[in-house]
């Protein structure tokens, strides 16, 4: 029987010819990572660890399994080099061979930039490192597949049929299989197949379905292999029977019943450790996805932890699980592209809380064109080859139209749409997917990110790009009015349930993050938008009063708002009741507060619940409130305004909508490329010939070409709700307080178009 040791400890651990002892998991860009500056290490590393014979496992054949190596992993072995493995969100195994007494097992991790290897354009952190378990696996000769793509070795299909469930059972290996399939202790069907890769069915009657977060009923399902009347090796999953479908009118039904998927995406970082989680970190994530009251996760942009999907499983959440083809095709990552979505599928077929693949996420950022269209017709034929019961899905990024062909392709869609924070405003979302609904009544469409960035920052006038906490609050109240009155929409994502790291990032006051979370970085803060979200979803009593941090307020009489999903809401004054509210369409109730006294003790009460907050009345707004820019701060006073012109203030849309601003935006992209240039030529000198690139504007992350105003297109759209101002913010303190006058003295020249 296999046989099975955790290897995590105590290994060399040697960056840059440095060599200290680490732990696993493990990243090396768990500070530099998450601190702004794009400047975190990218390159190899190296991870060595002794093993003795006396260590290792018992079995005939021993394997080595790395469940995650950021991006590419090599292993060698006593010095010979063994595998090399391009992915850094998969599984992948390799057997050791000539076992001595004493081994070494080297491993080299490498998260350099390159142009085959998912992702290399994206707004996060690509954090090097072996950041998931390492395991040796003893087995015998005779043994279930451990060379099938990470995957484990067993696959279960069920197939609901009125009260009953056909359940369709695959062994990849080779001999006599039996089956067991069982509630608990109690046994559910028994069954045998023999040959390769043997395969048979049995019926559960009265089957207990996999309902969601209602009812999330699992089975276990055994397979052992057979040798001479004795089992030689044995394997088993978890697996749950439910029936949905996606519909474009009614959205997504599970088991026959509609249930709209209202919930969020995640990623997995975390404070200094990076993506080097432990066991707790994804139970805390999943407790407060569940306690906001989510059904739905998208699991952003790359494959997550088994753990992960396993706590998905028994929580009853619907996942959308996808690979990380993101941003840019690449035209000589096609291939990886193929590996990964073959592994993604391969490695996670039998978790029941998976309905969708994703193929790509806003791939279409750098344009569009028939070699990534190609692309995404392969991948969407191997979803289908790999697996018939699960459609395929894209996020599709604003600025590409929806009638790309690629956007046609899947069997269901979804945008990422962020109009009230990269330009537009919020009462653009139910026109949007309404006129798209209209013109393509039979496709399936979601929300797959939306979503606005909240810091400490506060004011009692919020405003897009504001970065406080009460216009990211006032966004989602408004989305969720928009969501709820479309349920044709099949699923909708918040971006982001945590705040995460994205190294390029200088916004928000906070270099080298993204603030989009409902949740901060830690975990430790919950911002109001999350119990918006909960006094939506949730079906647990709650109450809350939004601005708990917002204490300093210099207004005579201040608004102030609660959230609760109970029928009434009554607020207190130091005592003073400023009257009931009855519960409305939305759960969300609104005061108008007296605010002259020293301190006002806020209590809200719904029934038996309360929830207590203070205000104080100051005369002069708090600057501990106030967004503090890093690198050029500019003051208003500091920006000539002359009437009638327009200035930085203005926001690109604006600019372009006439003659003389089309002509400054060229005479803006020259400026750019002169100055972004000057930058570069040091770095000319200094490199060898054949590492020359093109310069580019680097904008969160992502870096677009100055060779041409086409490729500029999709950013151009996407950030036309920008100030210039915001956009010289966004592109990461590359320009000093006198370039960017200098722009505002151009844009001082152009006359606004009049009204």
């Amino acid at each position: 029987m296999r046989n099975i040791v955790n290897i995590n400890k105590e290994w060399k651990f040697t960056k840059e010819k440095e060599t200290t002892v680490v732990d696993l998991p493990h990243t090396w860009n768990g500070i530099d990572g998450q601190d702004g500056g794009n400047d975190y290490y990218r390159g190899v590393c190296t991870y060595e660890k002794t093993l003795k014979k006396s260590d290792m496992p018992e079995g005939e054949e021993v394997y080595l399994q790395l469940d995650g190596v950021n991006s590419t992993g090599e292993v060698f072995f006593n010095g010979k080099k063994l595998v090399t493995h391009h992915g850094g969100y998969s599984t992948f195994r390799v057997k050791l061979d000539d076992i001595q007494e004493e081994n070494t097992l080297t491993v080299t991790a490498d998260n350099s930039p390159n142009d085959f290897v998912y992702p290399q354009m994206a707004d996060f952190t690509f954090y090097g490192g072996i950041y998931r378990d390492v395991t040796l696996i003893g087995v015998g000769k005779k043994h279930f597949d451990l060379d099938y793509h990470g995957a484990p070795g067993i696959m279960v299909t069920p197939e609901i049929k009125g009260a009953d469930a056909e359940v369709e059972m695959q062994a990849f290996g080779d001999g006599d299989v039996e089956f067991t399939i069982t509630d608990g202790d109690t046994v559910v069907a028994t069954a045998t197949a023999s040959g390769k890769n043997p395969k048979t069915s049995v019926t559960i009657n009265n089957v207990h379905l996999w309902n969601g977060t209602k009812d999330p009923f699992l089975y276990t399902l055994t397979a052992k292999l057979i040798v001479d009347g004795e089992a030689v090796d044995e394997i088993s999953t978890r697996f749950g029977c439910r029936s949905f479908k996606i519909d474009a009118n009614k959205g997504f039904i599970l088991n026959g019943q509609e249930y709209p998927l209202r919930g969020v995406s995640r990623h997995q970082d975390r404070p200094e450790i990076g993506n080097a989680l432990l066991p707790e970190h994804h139970k805390e994530d999943i407790e407060l996805i569940c306690e906001m009251g989510a059904n739905t996760i998208r699991l952003a942009h790359y494959q997550h932890n088994q753990v992960f999907y396993d706590l998905c499983d028994e929580k009853g959440l619907v996942v959308w699980a996808e690979i990380p083809y993101i941003s840019r095709h690449l035209e000589n990552g096609v291939e990886n592209t193929k590996s990964q979505m073959t592994e993604l599928i391969c490695q996670n077929y039998n978790h029941p809380c998976i309905v969708v693949w994703g193929l790509s996420n806003e791939i279409s950022m750098a344009g569009s064109d028939q070699k990534l269209v190609d692309n995404h017709n392969m991948l969407n034929d191997l979803v289908h080859s790999l697996d018939k019961t699960r459609p395929t899905v894209v996020a599709v990024v604003t600025a590409c139209p929806p009638d790309d062909p690629y956007v046609h392709i899947p069997d269901v869609v979804s945008y990422n749409h962020y109009f009230g924070w990269y330009g537009g405003n919020v009462e653009m979302y139910g026109p949007w997917f309404d006129n798209f609904h209209k013109k393509y009544p039979n496709t399936p469409i979601g929300i797959s990110e939306y979503g606005c960035e909240a810091l400490d920052w506060h004011t009692s006038e919020p405003a897009q790009g504001d970065y406080t906490e009460e216009y990211q609050a006032y966004y989602h109240e408004e989305l969720i009015k928009q969501i709820a009155d479309r349920p044709y929409l099949w699923a909708t994502h918040v971006w982001n349930m945590f705040d995460f790291a994205a190294d390029a990032r200088a916004e928000g006051g906070e270099n080298g993050m993204n603030h989009k979370g409902l949740v901060t970085f830690d975990r430790k803060y919950k911002k109001d938008a999350f119990y918006a979200y909960q006094a939506w979803l949730s079906d647990k009593p709650m109450i809350h009063i939004c601005g708990k941090r917002y204490v300093d307020r210099v207004e005579k009489v201040t608004k102030v708002t609660v959230y609760s999903n109970q029928d009434e809401v009554e607020l207190f004054a130091n005592g003073e009741s400023l009257g009931k509210q009855k519960k409305g369409k939305y759960p969300f109730f609104y005061f108008e507060v007296p605010n002259e006294n020293s301190e006002t003790k806020l209590v809200a009460r719904a029934g038996d619940l309360t929830d207590e907050s203070l205000i104080k009345k100051v005369e002069t707004f708090n600057e501990n409130y106030i967004m503090k820019d890093e690198g050029a701060v500019i003051n208003w006073f500091e920006i000539d305004t002359p009437t009638g012109y327009f200035s930085i203030n203005d926001t690109i849309g604006d600019i372009m909508s006439c003659f003389g601003g089309k002509m400054f935006l060229v005479k803006f992209l020259m400026f750019l490329k002169k100055n972004l240039s000057s930058d570069g030529d040091k770095e000319k000198k200094e490199q060898p010939k054949e590492k020359k690139k093109g310069k580019g504007i680097e904008v969160m992350g992502f870096t677009f070409t100055l060779g041409s105003l086409k490729s500029m297109a999709p950013m151009l759209e996407m950030v036309k709700g920008f100030t210039v101002k915001r956009a010289f913010m966004m592109m990461g303190g590359k320009f000093t307080k006198e370039q960017i006058l200098e722009v505002n003295a151009m844009l001082n020249k152009v006359k606004k178009p009049k009204k």
